[in-house]
């Protein structure tokens, strides 16, 4: 469902209270249930479009998520599973009343949820009782007979530089799959740290059935090197040399960040070699957005090996001091 509108889906307002949005999921799941449309395809595909809606908007933070980085860049940031994480389809179509009986002593929907599993399959667990996962993943329609089998996912390591890492970019990714290749170009997001991932919905490998839907294609950060900066998740490192006399009476350097500014710092009197200064929200943009990490500058103390014999006396008389 990239680049779709969930509002749109719902029939609400970007202004919708939760309310507003419960109340319009809970008309139209009434109207879509495939209990409700039997042998109606159509009906399948709009309650699962009309489920996704719902469990983005009805989530404060995927809703603040979705509606600040827009369709296409949310459904790259979230998963299938990320989506469905925490909703329970069966318990919040219970809460909206389809089980009560509609007459002839039938429930609303033939039954489905009397023993938890919503889409009438003997022997196996509900699907909307297990959180973190998607109740739809895997099935092209909601009887046993879908013939519609998704991929499998597929994953892609990208090479990123730090200054791709921090601003964002666009990658031309080309990868082969079942004897065939193919190039497309994918935005990668600020924070791509290593671990994060992003997806590339139906890109993954081909169904094994016709007409099934084709897997996801997972992008996965691969940092280059840097020879100045060693990346921590969403903190960064770099080391800063300065003399034995700057570390004792404290000093000013100008200091390059991984985002390219230069700045003063201050190197407080008495610095210890190895210490570490902390500069906040110099780091790495976090993905959600909210913030960035640190930057840590180590200081490396620069220990004089021969010294002068001025420099031995002066040393000398600072020994006698106690020093």
């Amino acid at each position: 469902m990239a680049g779709t509108d969930y509002y749109k889906i719902l029939g609400v307002d970007k202004s919708a209270s939760s309310g507003d949005i419960k109340k319009a999921y809970h008309k139209l799941a009434l109207k879509y249930h495939p209990d409700k449309n039997p042998d109606d395809g159509n009906a399948e595909t709009k309650f699962k479009e009309i489920s996704e809606a719902y469990a983005v908007l009805s989530d404060k933070e995927k809703r603040h998520q979705y509606d600040t980085y827009g369709s296409a860049d949310f459904q790259q940031r979230f998963t299938q599973e990320d989506i469905f994480r925490n909703f329970d389809l069966g318990d919040i179509l219970k809460e909206f009343g389809f089980g009560q009986s509609f007459g002839g002593g039938r429930t609303a929907f033939g039954g489905s949820f009397s023993g938890g599993n919503p889409f009438g399959r003997s022997g196996g667990a509900s699907p909307f009782g297990n959180a973190g996962t998607n109740p739809f993943a895997g099935m092209g329609g909601f009887g046993p007979a879908s013939g519609q089998v998704k991929g499998s996912n597929l994953e892609y390591e990208v090479s990123l530089t730090l200054e791709e890492i921090i601003n964002g970019c666009k990658k031309n990714v080309s990868f082969s799959h079942e004897g065939s290749s193919e190039t497309l170009t994918v935005t990668i997001p600020k924070g791509m740290i290593p671990g994060k991932k992003i997806r590339v919905p139906g890109k993954g490998a081909k169904s094994s059935r016709e007409g099934g839907m084709r897997g996801d294609l997972f992008i996965i950060a691969r940092p280059v090197q840097n020879s100045e900066f060693e990346i921590e998740g969403n903190d960064i490192t770099t080391i800063q040399r300065v003399k034995l006399t700057e570390a004792i009476l404290g000093t000013k350097i100008e200091l390059k960040t991984p985002a390219g500014r230069t700045i003063t710092l201050n190197i407080p009197p008495g610095t210890r070699h190895k210490g570490k200064l902390r500069l906040s929200n110099h780091g790495i943009p976090f993905m959600n957005g909210k913030g960035c990490g640190s930057l840590f500058v180590m200081i490396h103390v620069d220990t004089p090996k021969n010294l002068t014999a001025e420099q031995k006396k002066l040393v000398e008389k600072l020994a006698e001091t106690g020093l």
